[in-house]
Order: structure tokens, then sequence, then C-alpha cells
């Protein structure tokens, strides 16, 4: 005996197909009208903005009452990105991370700049961060009072603190701390000591010039004894010399052109 099988006629499983996709495009349509409804409910407004992270330079309550006007939406609408621009755009935040806590508030952590210099010539000072960026804000608020003064081409911030982080040990142990530092828009180094002597460093990389301040400093004490001076007495020095440098110490009206002994 021979069984036939039964077949769904093709008309029929189009009606079924298509009745299956409209049911989901209904559940679909249903849930994004329940979505903005829940979304527009006064439960979801924004009720508060939580500060935390660095706040040394910043009052939590100044920076929540700065930002909240330019604000806008619900939790689920509220634009982040546009809360943590209006955020990095006070003085001294470097970078804000805002996130949604259910239900009604947000949560932003800060980190400040860490200034360990000013940046730019007098007149005009802003200061560099930790990581070489430059960065505006008020410079009576710098905390520490010795910070010293680099400057250099624009964009090169990073480049004159590498620098000043490699040269500047080798000054303090001879008790002369850099208190500034400049790169010329020609590539050339300058530094001014704290005792006000001025000193040519010449161009090249960080090797290049760590190596002639150190040939410097090594015989300066030497150079400066033969004319009864100590090595604070030094008023100028030009280190761009092949095989030495020259130097000017107060009270001596030469200026010595010196080859180190090796």
């Amino acid at each position: 005996m021979n069984s036939a099988v039964a077949t769904t006629p093709l008309d029929v499983k189009l009606m079924n197909l298509t009745a299956t996709v409209l049911f989901v495009v209904a559940l679909v349509l249903v849930g994004l009208a329940t979505t903005r409804w829940a979304a527009r409910l006064s439960l979801f407004d924004i009720k508060g903005i939580v500060v935390s992270g660095d706040v040394s330079h910043n009052n939590a309550v100044t920076l929540r009452a700065n930002v909240a006007p330019r604000m806008s939406g619900t939790f689920f609408s509220v634009d982040l990105p546009r809360v943590r621009a209006a955020f990095e755009a006070v003085p001294w935040v470097r970078q804000a991370t805002v996130r949604r806590e259910f239900p009604n508030h947000l949560h932003v952590v800060l980190q400040e700049h860490q200034a360990v210099a000013y940046w730019g010539s007098e007149g005009e000072l802003r200061l560099i961060n930790n990581f070489g960026e430059v960065f505006e804000a008020n410079v009576g608020e710098v905390e520490q009072d010795t910070l010293p003064r680099l400057n250099g081409p624009q964009g090169q911030g990073i480049e004159v603190l590498t620098m000043y982080r490699a040269i500047e040990p080798l000054f303090s142990q001879m008790d002369m701390p850099v208190d500034e530092l400049e790169l010329s828009t020609g590539g050339s180094w300058r530094v001014q000591l704290d005792t006000g002597a001025n000193i040519e460093l010449g161009r090249g990389g960080m090797a290049d010039v760590a190596a002639r301040v150190r040939r410097f400093l090594q015989t300066l004490t030497q150079v400066t004894s033969r004319y009864g001076r100590q090595a604070n007495a030094l008023e100028s020095a030009d280190l761009r010399h092949d095989n030495g440098y020259a130097i000017r110490l107060h009270g001596v009206s030469t200026t010595p052109a010196v080859v180190p002994k090796k």
C-alpha cells in the first residue's frame, strides 16, 4: 500500500510567514513605543550628578551648577559625550568619564591636570602637565612656588619636558637647579639656572645634549677654581663648541675656551 504525505500548499506557507513577520514587527513597534513612553516619564529625569576623582582646583557643587544648564534629555536620552565635553572645558580638568546610574543619576569621575612647569614666555604663561600637555588655567592657583619655566614651538611640549627631565638632575647634583629651559624654533636648546646663569646647549637630541652637559659639569669646578671662583660664579656658558666650551664668570673679564681633559 502507498501512503500519501500531505504537503502544505505554498499560499498557506506564505500566509503563515507573513503573519509571523507582521507579529514580530508589531511586537517591535510596541516595544519602541513603550520605551519612548517610559523614557519620558519624570522618574527618568536627571535628578543629580555625582562628581568624584580629582577636585583639588574645582568645587564639585560649582561644577554641577555650571554643567547642569548645558544638559538636556533624560536618563536614556542624555548625550554623554556632550556632558563629558562640558566638564573637560572647565579649567584644570584634563579628562572626565561619565556614566549613567539608574534610574536618574550621572556619575562623573574627573582627572585634573598635574602642573609640573610653567609654559611660554613672560607675560603669556600657561602650564604644562606631567604628560607634556600645555593647558590653560589660572597660574595663580599653582600650589608649588618653584616650578620651572619651559618654552618651545607649539606642539613640542613633550619634547621640552623630556629634555628637562634628562638634564635637570645633572645640574641639581652641582647645586645649580634649572630655572628655565627653552627650545628655539631653529632647534637650539638654552637653559637658565636659578643663579641667573645662561647656558647655550646647542642642537641635538637628548643623548647629545646630556653628553655636553655632563662634560661641562665634570670640569666646571676645575676651571672656576683657576680664577679663585666657585661654580655658582658662572655667568654664562656656550657648549656649542666641538671640543670644549666657553664660559664667563662674575668678576672675571676673560671668556676662555676650554678643552676638557680626557
